[in-house]
């Protein structure tokens, strides 16, 4: 671990090890100035959690106070926790053993290049994302604008695939969203933070939505700590009304102690820029993969965010593993990177690639070495 980090945690167990989330703190001042320094536009109020599940909880009930409305509006390939809330906006097979889940949730597709049924081949960004932007407003105009409070995404899609949305695709929902008085909410809980090679991944396209939800990169997983970024009008709402959220440990100051060591870690040490840098130089290597090895059907990254999709058959697409059963395949992938000493999360027919921030040239090239090697064992899976 970083000994600044551990020593922040160390020094504010001496001095407050603990104060109430309604009571005000030195570090909590301290944390709402280090996250105000990096957050897009206005949003410079921060309410604390205990982690992204929580904070996106949080994000429902302000979205609904907010506007009065109560829909939300969400996408088939997402996850946004494991709470009552957040495991009905999540579009996965997760929530299927919660369901019905809280009331209200409507699902959309994903901006899926790869298997989106509204792309075609030759179809630019711009596009592409209309075709998406168009289907979304559809959906509003037959559920009533004036019922739904949010559009709630991930910025870029964590788990089931590192989807990121084609240019024009954010700009086109920030329009629609304004349009109708609905709030955007972008769960940043996985692509925040420096993931991307910006601090937030809506930076990338200059959107600033209403609300972000953050977590992991937080405290970069020192201690639990979630939060909800609020823009002004939303802040202001609330300054005469009653926020019914929070919990016994929320904003506990030895979590809210490691965020702020840790952002000062992240901006001292350039890991931001880090992640921008390596992510140019994970791009090529998955591209020299896809080159090689015919199981692998698509890569894609932003920043050191990236995800290998293998494939049976090329043209066909046919993901290597089922939608949700078991793959002998990808368990014996599996299995090869933990026989070589690589921890690799894979999830269905996706082999994710997010190193550490603090990720070198030499480390990226090292365990991409491995990744070569292993891609033989999917390989012999290939048809056709």
């Amino acid at each position: 671990g970083d000994q600044r980090v551990i020593d922040a945690i160390k020094a504010q167990a001496e001095e407050l090890a603990y104060a109430g989330p309604s009571m005000a703190s030195k570090v909590r001042a301290e944390i709402g100035r280090e996250l105000a320094e990096v957050t897009p536009g206005d949003l410079k109020r921060f309410f604390f959690t205990l982690g992204g599940a929580e904070a996106n909880e949080s994000a429902i009930k302000m979205a609904r106070a907010f506007t009065g409305r109560q829909k939300i509006m969400t996408r088939y390939r997402s996850y946004h926790g494991a709470t009552a809330g957040s495991i009905t906006l999540t579009g996965d097979h997760r929530r299927w053993a919660n369901e019905p889940g809280i009331p209200g949730v409507i699902r959309f597709f994903d901006p899926y290049k790869y298997r989106s049924s509204l792309y075609q081949e030759g179809d630019s960004d711009q596009v592409f994302a209309r075709k998406c932007l168009d289907q979304i407003e559809e959906i509003i105009m037959y559920e009533g604008p004036h019922t739904i409070a949010a559009i709630f995404l991930e910025t870029v899609t964590g788990t089931n695939g590192v989807i990121i949305p084609p240019d024009g695709y954010l700009q086109g929902l920030r329009g629609i969203c304004d349009k109708h008085g609905i709030l955007l909410v972008c769960d940043e809980v996985m692509c925040g933070l420096g993931r991307t090679g910006e601090w937030f991944a809506v930076d990338h396209w200059k959107v600033v939505p209403d609300l972000i939800t953050m977590a992991k990169g937080l405290t970069s997983a020192y201690m639990p700590l979630g939060a909800v970024a609020i823009s002004g009008k939303i802040y202001d709402f609330f300054r005469d009304k009653v926020f019914y959220g929070g919990l016994t440990y929320s904003a506990h100051p030895m979590s809210l102690a490691a965020a702020v060591a840790n952002l000062r870690v992240l901006k001292d040490d350039d890991l931001v820029g880090n992640s921008k840098r390596m992510g140019k130089v994970m791009a090529g290597l998955m591209d020299d993969l896809k080159a090689e090895h015919p199981s692998v059907g698509d890569v894609r990254n932003i920043g050191v965010f990236g995800v290998i999709e293998l494939v049976k058959n090329r043209k066909t697409r046919e993901p290597m593993a089922p939608y949700v059963g078991p793959s002998p395949e990808m368990a014996k992938l599996g299995a090869f990177f933990k026989d070589n000493g690589v921890y690799a999360f894979t999830w269905r027919n996706m082999l994710h690639t997010n190193p550490p921030l603090s990720v070198t040239e030499a480390e990226l090239r090292e365990v991409f070495e491995i990744i070569n090697k292993a891609l033989a064992v999917t390989d012999e899976a290939v048809t056709g």
